[in-house]
């Protein structure tokens, strides 16, 4: 009796963080790049705005033929602004940061990126490839706002990291060879 008391304890407390984390419940997205495929959970329960925003932008294929412009091994690898020809793409209005302690920048979650103003992000965002503690909500200001995590294809995300990267367009850390977001579409929620 006490060892399943005691797995069933440390099957709750390892889901907590992202609890409900199911397809009937959280809207999921695949992202297509020219590397390979993730697959994103979104978290709509607490990052409300932020997530229609994001679900906006996928839903009009804004995303199709952006590039990740920003790719820093160690750090995260950061997309959804601009085009092959670093042109940068017309966005709808920016949304409130929905920076939160209770979600955290780790390893393989996605979060808007944004100016240093913390209510300036619009399309962008970016896919932590480690776990950024110092981006997180009250760490040094506002924070960055989590609005979900890659659940398939994480190596993507580390493949795409691991890029060569350049000088261009008055920007550093651009790939040198484009990365392409071909696209980014809703995916049907599936029984568990």
């Amino acid at each position: 009796m006490t060892r399943q008391l005691t797995l069933a304890a440390l099957l709750i407390s390892g889901s907590a963080s992202w609890a409900g984390d199911d397809a009937e419940v959280l809207p999921k997205v695949a992202i297509q790049t020219s590397e390979g495929t993730m697959v994103l959970t979104l978290r709509p329960d607490v990052a409300p705005e932020t997530v229609k925003n994001f679900l906006e932008y996928v839903d009009s294929g804004f995303y199709e033929g952006t590039i990740f412009h920003r790719v820093i091994p160690g750090f995260m690898i950061q997309g959804g602004g601009f085009d092959q020809g670093l042109a940068r793409k017309s966005t709808n209005d920016p949304v409130r940061n929905e920076a939160s302690p209770t979600l955290r920048n780790l390893r393989g979650t996605i979060a808007m990126a944004r100016t240093n103003d913390p209510h300036s992000a619009t399309s962008q965002f970016f896919i932590n490839v480690v776990d950024n503690a110092f981006l997180n909500a009250g760490a040094r200001g506002p924070g960055y706002a989590v609005f979900g995590r890659v659940t398939d294809g994480l190596g993507v995300a580390d493949a795409i990291a691991s890029k060569a990267t350049r000088y261009s367009g008055g920007m550093a850390d651009v790939p040198v060879e484009p990365i392409i977001i071909e696209r980014i579409e809703r995916l049907e929620p599936t029984a568990q």
